[in-house]
Formats: structure tokens, sequence, C-alpha cells
């Protein structure tokens, strides 16, 4: 039988081929498989993963035991679960408190700024299917276009489609430091850098996550990632009023929010109480967005077709006392961009859709320097 030396080097040699999924690099070498070590015939070690990764925990787990049982003389396999780590303790500008640490207003977290982000434009839906994501990236698009340096977070994390709609979902992102010093390097595309669970995770994986997992990404993806100096930070949000838009709202600073909608008066009722969340969080409205307010046929320009009745984003900014921000036309460019990962921003920028996100970038605080 092998010495205990022997059979703790041989363990780790077993352990030595298993990658993350998203980077390529090895587990040993992230830190997610720490404290390995050989009791009686039985290998016990600890699995730390970082939030972004928790998808990949069962995967991991099995390939680690089925490596581990190979060894001769092993029986058993112990995995420890750690806690997901929250990202580390960073120092607020100025002399502030640093991140994570209590902030004034009852005992509440400190609003902390990203550090080289001047400001945070989040763009959110009270409900899904009504193209939150499809203003999120061309608008990224269109104020990258007017010269602006623009990042993209697609922390809608239950459906990340950012990755597709920009043409990069084969692609993944760059990992740097280990454990609790973990940093991420966005992909740069369109002209914008961009972060994403799609990008980290298999493309047919669900993600089945609880609250304080979902607010541990959300904070990795603001503050682990590696985003330099940015004019504007557009943030992708899930749908609904949940953990990650109180996640977001809590830890950082934000120019404000927009609000997106269709005419119909369902989708009315959501962006209603979605609107009314982020007031009553004391983040500024921007304004409404309404979208799919008509088609316009490819083979007739010059006709609309409201197919999803009329005024509903109209009579949402008004009754909130808020900026009517654009009024979004349904054309087939939209569509084909977004599957091609070229949005209509850049591959139809003659299209009335191109035109109206051009004129909704100016009329955001970000594009006028306020």
């Amino acid at each position: 039988m092998a010495s205990a030396d022997q059979a703790l080097s041989q363990a780790i040699a077993a352990l030595e081929p298993l990658r993350d999924a998203g980077s390529g690099r090895s587990l040993l070498e992230l830190q997610w498989i720490q404290q390995v070590r050989v009791q009686n015939n039985r290998v016990v070690f600890r699995l730390a993963l970082p939030g972004y990764a928790n998808a990949q925990r069962e995967r991991i787990a099995a390939d680690a035991r089925g490596a581990l049982l190979q060894l001769g003389g092993i029986e058993d396999v112990q995995i420890e679960i750690a806690p997901p780590p929250s990202p580390a303790p960073q120092a607020a500008p100025h002399g502030g408190a640093p991140i994570g640490a209590a902030g004034h207003g009852g005992g509440g977290p400190e609003r902390q700024p990203i550090p080289g982000v001047k400001q945070v434009i989040a763009v959110s839906s009270g409900k899904g299917g009504v193209g939150k994501s499809t203003v999120a990236v061309n608008l990224a698009c269109a104020l990258a276009a007017s010269g602006l340096r623009v990042g993209l977070l697609d922390a809608d994390i239950y459906g990340p489609n950012a990755p597709t709609m920009l043409g990069v979902a084969d692609q993944t992102p760059q990992v740097s430091g280990g454990g609790n010093e973990q940093v991420l390097t966005p992909i740069e595309s369109c002209g914008i850098a961009m972060v994403s669970m799609g990008l980290l995770i298999d493309a047919h994986q669900p993600v089945i996550w609880r609250g304080p997992m979902l607010n541990g990404i959300i904070r990795q993806f603001l503050y682990q990632v590696e985003w330099g100096d940015r004019d504007v930070l557009v943030v992708d949000l899930p749908p609904g009023t949940g953990d990650a838009q109180l996640s977001l709202a809590q830890a950082v600073p934000m120019a404000g929010v927009i609000i997106v909608t269709t005419p119909q008066m369902v989708s009315l009722q959501d962006a209603r109480r979605g609107l009314a969340m982020f007031q009553q969080l004391g983040v500024p409205v921007l304004g409404v967005v309404e979208n799919m307010t008509a088609f316009i046929p490819p083979d007739a320009p010059d006709k609309r077709y409201e197919l999803f009745g009329r005024g509903g984003g109209s009579q949402l900014a008004r009754e909130s006392e808020v900026p009517l921000l654009a009024q979004l036309p349904m054309e087939l460019a939209v569509v084909q961009g977004g599957d091609a990962g070229r949005p209509a921003v850049l591959s139809a920028p003659e299209s009335a859709t191109a035109a109206a996100f051009r004129d909704l970038a100016q009329r955001l605080p970000v594009a006028t320097g306020a």
C-alpha cells in the first residue's frame, strides 16, 4: 500500500486534469478544490466555488469522484462544500467605507461605485418578452457609436441573451487570480465590453439559484470584473421585481433606470410595479421606453401596424411623471441582427429602429455629460 505522502500525491495528480468549463483553467490552480487529504482509504477535499461557477458543482463533484475512485486503495470520496464566497472588500474612493461594510441609512449596505466606471444605467422591465435585452444591447451599441466607452453587464442570470446578440456565445472570459481574488476580463464585441452568465455556463445548462447566490454573482460582476475606464455601464436586469434588482440597487449608485414596456395593458401593469419598486429604493427613473410600438413591414416601410395596441408607454410615463424616452418600432432588422450577433444599430444603421436608438442614447444623462 502506498505511503500517506504517495497517496496524497496520487490524489492531487488525479484531480489535476479537472478544468473550469468556462476558462479551461485547472480547478486546483483556481483554488476551487482545496484542502485535499487522504484519511485511511478515503480522499477528502473542500469544494469552494465562486458564485458564477455553482452551476458546475454537480459535474465537478462527479468528475472528481470518478477520477479518485480509480486510484488503488481508495474506497470513498468525501467532498466538503464551502459556502459561496462574497466578493472581497474593496477600499472605497476618497477614504470611504470598504465594499460590503455597513453603510448609513439604518445599517443597510453602503452603495459603492465601481472603480473606473463613471455612471451605471439599468434597463428593467416588469415582465419578460417585451424586448428588454434587445433594448439594453442596442442602447449600449448606440452609446458606444457616439464615442463613449461602454460596458454591458448582462445581469439576467436565468436568461442571459447578450452573448448571442453580440455574436460571442462561443467565447469565454479570461479569469485571473484565485479564490476570492478572482477577476474576470470582459469580452469585447461591437465596441463594448460585456460580461454575462451565458459566457460561463453551457448553452443548455439551467441556472437554479436562490437569492443569496444571485446576490453574490451580481456583486462579482460589478466589482470583480476588470471594467477599466468606462463612461457608462449598461446593466440588463432580469424581468420582475426580485433579488437581482434589489441587489443592484443596494450595491452601486446608479444614474438611473429605464423601464421597458410594450403598449398592451398586461405589460403596462407589470411595468408599473417595476417602476414603483425603483422609486421606493431611491433609484432615479430616467423614463419609459415603449418597445414594439408598431410593426413596419420590410416591403412597405411607410406603413405602421399597431399590433399590441396604442398609448401604453405614454400612459405609464404620464401617470408616473417621468419622460417617455422612446417608442421603438418592430422591424425585421432587429430580429435578424439579434440572431446574427450584430445588433440593428450596427447592422441596419438606416433603419427606423437604429435611428430611434441613437435618439434614445442622446436623451440619456450620460450622452449629454450630465
